[in-house]
């Protein structure tokens, strides 16, 4: 058994948007192999601003989250392109960039965690709709409620994913 005085690790999962950026941060404590939620929400940006003004505020908004809740490690979800939809991998690589520069200014180290991962571990599926992510993660997390909106429930997600692949390298190690 872990001693008392060792602390938990504190992940924060991102799932990057340039409307809404989902965020969760959890802790996993010594000898656990179960994370616990400390908190969840999301960063709003005004899609009516320059895309140049929205990444300004999501690296305001991000730095003051980093502050406030001194993660050790940051996850966020890899960048993927859907061949329909090449703009939007552009324009999220955008959000990603601020996201992986606040990281890297406070020295956290960033795993960077594919969308299919995150569902399958919490679901089981690979390719869970939204609607069973957030049912996923308020079951596991024993929430009240639903995380809305669902970029809240992905970051969670990511946060869990990351926490519990951590906790299983420790077992092994």
């Amino acid at each position: 058994m872990a001693a008392a005085s060792e602390q938990p690790v504190r992940v924060l999962g991102i799932d990057p948007g340039l409307r809404l950026t989902g965020y969760g941060v959890v802790d996993l404590h010594p000898g656990e192999l179960e994370p616990r939620l400390v908190e969840a929400g999301v960063i709003k940006l005004d899609p009516k601003r320059a895309m140049e003004q929205r990444l300004v505020q999501l690296r305001d908004d991000l730095r003051e989250l980093i502050e406030e809740q001194r993660p050790q490690r940051v996850a966020v979800e890899k960048l993927y392109a859907h061949y329909a939809h090449p703009r939007t991998a552009i324009l999220m690589g955008h959000a990603r960039g601020v996201i992986l520069l606040c990281a890297a200014e406070r020295s956290l180290p960033v795993e960077h965690l594919p969308s299919t991962e995150v569902k399958k571990s919490l679901t089981g599926h690979g390719h869970a709709s939204k609607r069973q992510m957030q049912l996923a993660v308020q079951s596991q997390c024993n929430l009240a409620e639903l995380p809305e909106p669902p970029d809240v429930a992905d970051a969670i997600a990511i946060a869990l994913c990351h926490a519990r692949r951590l906790a299983t390298d420790a077992l092994t190690s």
